[in-house]
């Protein structure tokens, strides 16, 4: 194995396939980088035990003297690229046994594993794709994943869940105290419902910042797995395994109680109280508490209170529009608000509600595709 590369090049390639590199693994082989090199091209493959990415490097600049393939260990491979100054670096083996980077007068040896030892990735056959613009794979990703679960003993919850039912794509996510859900439009598609780790979707979002936005994501179902195809790019997932919990009869179609307000002076406001409020924990039951009230009245303001050990706070927030049949005291999590609020793109949002111990609704004024939910509980008057 023998050949040469623009440094800028293989070193772009290298941060995409960082991505699929484990943080901590039993297996030493899972810590490397696979490179086969072929007659024309070079692949690049990582892997873990969620995800797999292959990249295929073609440029004006690769130059292949001899093709081979081999397993380097990643991260020192990718620092040692990322540290040369030189526009080109040689790579070859040296008897199979290590790996040496030249770069002008620069020579960087490498012990190398054994090649056959390495998992190898089944990305299928990748037929019968649906594809996405890379920027609505990312909205898809952002606006649903904050509301994941992080607790094992809920497995499917810690995922997307994906649903496409006559051509309308739900794209849902929660931790049973919160939601978000992004609806889409699909077209001349068979229907399917996958749930994808939210772990890989993360990963996914980050191969994806290099990408063209206006550029097609192909998604591909394969044994089990699925296969994002973009650019020259391979990114394979594991699915959750098992049925995600039916969220449809818990959102609302309307509230009796809706609430206008400026995004950014709501958030602002959230931030301020919750600097008071109460932050215990309890793990067990994934809330974060960051309590506040909300309160609105016959004069229709809307009251931000909280309070802990060390002090209290209130202020008024003034809505843009408000529609109320009777006061309303509610509790809270500011923290959930708040990631609720921040995804949405809209300089107005509506809070609907129905009462004070009812899940809540979060929308965007001028942005329907994704509504969200978040469950209150009780404070002490």
């Amino acid at each position: 194995m023998n050949f040469t590369i623009d440094r800028d090049v293989l070193l772009e390639k290298l941060t995409i396939i960082n991505h699929g590199l484990p943080s901590k693994t039993p297996m030493k082989v899972l810590e490397c980088i696979k490179i086969e090199v072929t007659d024309q091209d070079v692949y690049l493959t990582s892997s873990n035990s969620d995800i797999a990415i292959e990249v295929l490097v073609k440029d004006s600049s690769l130059v292949i003297q001899e093709p081979g393939r081999t397993v380097v260990p990643g991260k020192l491979f990718i620092d040692l690229v990322k540290a040369f100054d030189s526009k080109k670096v040689t790579i070859f083996l040296i008897e199979d046994r290590s790996l040496m980077l030249k770069a002008d007068r620069k020579e960087y040896m490498i012990n190398i594993m054994d090649v056959s030892d390495y998992p190898n990735p089944k990305f299928g056959t990748l037929e019968n794709p649906f594809s996405l613009p890379a920027f609505l794979v990312k909205q898809l990703i952002d606006e649903t994943i904050f509301a994941c679960s992080n607790i094992n003993r809920s497995p499917m919850l810690l995922g997307v869940n994906f649903k496409l039912t006559s051509n309308v794509l739900k794209a849902t996510s929660t931790n049973s105290y919160r939601l978000s859900q992004k609806i889409i439009n699909i077209e001349n598609y068979n229907d399917f419902e996958v749930t994808i780790p939210a772990k890989s979707l993360d990963e996914l979002e980050k191969c994806l910042d290099s990408y063209d936005p206006k550029g097609n994501v192909d998604l591909y179902f394969t044994e089990g797995k699925l296969v994002f195809k973009f650019q020259n790019v391979m990114f394979l997932t594991n699915l959750l395994d098992g049925n995600f919990p039916d969220t449809s009869s818990i959102i609302p179609e309307s509230n009796p109680i809706t609430v206008r307000f400026n995004k950014d002076e709501l958030l602002q406001a959230l931030n301020r109280i919750s600097i008071l409020s109460p932050a215990e924990k309890v793990t067990d039951r994934e809330i974060s508490f960051n309590a506040i009230k909300l309160k609105i009245d016959k004069t229709n303001e809307v009251e931000l209170s909280s309070a802990n050990n060390q002090g209290a706070g209130k202020e008024i927030v003034v809505p843009t529009d408000i529609n109320i049949n009777e006061p309303l005291v509610i509790g809270f999590s500011s923290k959930y608000l708040t990631e609720a609020l921040k995804v949405i793109p809209s300089t107005e949002v509506e809070l609907g509600f129905k009462n004070s111990m009812k899940q809540f609704t979060i929308k965007g004024i001028d942005y329907p595709s994704l509504v969200e939910l978040v469950l209150p509980f009780r404070l002490d008057e």
